[in-house]
């Protein structure tokens, strides 16, 4: 592990605990405990208990592999719907040549000439 000049040997601590000193602290504080409760005795509340806010349970839905695999899937139709309509756009525009590959931006700008130009015409 690597050390930067500011940081002390004291910072370390974290590191160099065993497991069962922090399953000793977690069972002081009521989080995990291996003894039954007696009838009518309320266990105290741990973090996990507790019930999760919005963006938590938000947050925790995203990480699964089924939320990311559906959401992979509509952002993949949602970009190939976004290409058709290009491709589309594309059609309608005159270019010399008329195959010439256009980008998504030279694309668009063409297409703004091409309203102006359009648009000129008919007042005319």
């Amino acid at each position: 592990m690597m050390l930067s000049p500011d940081q002390a040997e004291g910072d370390l601590s974290w590191t160099q605990s065993d497991p069962e000193s922090i399953l000793n602290g977690l069972r002081s504080t009521g989080c995990t405990s291996d003894e039954p409760t007696e009838e009518g005795e309320e266990r105290p509340k741990c973090r996990s208990d507790q019930p999760l806010s919005r963006e938590e349970k938000r947050r925790r839905r995203r990480a699964t592999a089924k939320y990311r695999s559906a959401h992979a899937t509509r952002e993949r139709i949602r970009v190939e719907a976004f290409n058709v309509a290009f491709a589309e756009l594309r059609k309608l525009l005159p270019t010399l040549p008329p195959d010439k590959k256009l980008s998504k931006i030279e694309i668009l700008r063409l297409a703004i000439c091409y309203i102006s130009y359009l648009n000129h015409v008919l007042d005319v």
